[in-house]
């Protein structure tokens, strides 16, 4: 209940109140201040050491606390790679799991030994996921263990112990930079301008400026938890319904339902929330919608009356041109 609190607060303070984030702007400062002090002992190579690895690595983060649409791009690049001949491995830090050294990831895995993104992008792409704390020990182990020659790092963008050869920087098209201030006023990890230095940016939405690229997601089928059955979202509509989310920005996910015509109950909770049954289980007869990646975490007390809804991210052609010749350059 507190993190759900805290979440709500920060959300109104950076994205739609101006005055209490004005008296947040010392501590903004000071957070720059330290974030680019922090990059620089990285860059030289003092106190704070970078790794190196063998194959092309690239970053797919954001520059903004919370969901952007990192995994959704992640599963595309690697489904895409691997028709270009590329074995590609996944890399992340396994929020919300539990882990020290490099953990291989399966769809079997549970959710809190390795989170619940690993979890999704090893059942989606069909690529070697692993997890760990020290991002580049779970590289190594790809390389090694797994035979791959390129990495997709699932966040990390400021995971600067990590050398990238690539950098994807992808932005909320509907939130953008909320007040445009670091934290602790604003929802900032880095100064907007760390956007050029990125090779990409992609704009989960409409985008605004020349470099950004547009991704649309795209959702037209609901399956049960429980039987794995599939139907259309359009067999829904004009229906009332409960919708579930714990992602980075829940009203994108209710907002999708509501496109397609359903009428939601809305309950949005933390990125990563962990669900109990008593959670998603409401005293009617109505169905409940939840993400995929939310799905990872509730099949186990499931009932017949919950589905999730599969996202599928779609990008220009000349997006996948622009990175096969970033990485062409690299090999």
């Amino acid at each position: 209940m507190i993190k759900k609190t805290l979440n709500r607060w920060a959300r109104y303070v950076w994205y739609e109140d101006v005055f209490i984030a004005s008296w947040l702007t010392a501590f903004s400062m000071l957070f720059i201040d330290i974030t680019r002090f922090r990059r620089y002992l990285y860059r030289k190579n003092i106190v704070l050491k970078s790794t190196k690895l063998s194959c092309p690595v690239i970053i797919v983060g954001n520059i903004t606390v919370g969901g952007t649409g990192k995994t959704p791009l992640v599963i595309a690049l690697a489904q895409r790679l691997t028709k270009e001949g590329f074995r590609p491995g996944i890399i992340s830090r396994g929020y919300g799991g539990k882990n020290c050294g490099a953990i291989s990831v399966s769809a079997d895995s549970s959710p809190t030994q390795v989170g619940d993104e690993p979890i999704l992008m090893a059942k989606k792409s069909g690529c070697p996921v692993a997890i760990a704390t020290k991002r580049a020990e779970a590289a190594q182990f790809l390389i090694s263990e797994k035979n791959c020659n390129i990495i997709l790092s699932d966040d990390g963008l400021q995971h600067y112990a990590l050398q990238r050869d690539i950098e994807i920087a992808v932005i909320d098209g509907e939130r953008r930079f909320g007040n445009n201030s670091c934290l602790p006023g604003g929802p900032l990890r880095e100064p907007i301008e760390r956007l050029n230095e990125v090779d990409l940016i992609v704009v989960n939405g409409t985008s605004e400026e020349a470099r950004e690229i547009p991704m649309q997601f795209v959702a037209e089928m609901a399956v049960n938890l429980k039987t794995g059955e599939e139907k259309n979202l359009a067999e829904f509509k004009g229906q009332s319904c409960h919708a579930v989310a714990g992602i980075g920005n829940p009203e994108r996910f209710f907002n999708l339902l509501t496109a397609k015509g359903l009428t939601t109950k809305n309950h949005p909770f933390p990125d990563h929330h962990f669900f109990t049954a008593k959670q998603i289980n409401f005293k009617d007869a109505l169905p409940v919608f939840m993400t995929e990646k939310d799905a990872v975490k509730c099949t186990a007390f499931a009932s017949d009356k919950h589905w999730f809804v599969p996202i599928v991210a779609q990008l220009p052609e000349s997006f996948f041109t622009q990175l096969l010749n970033l990485i062409n350059k690299k090999l």
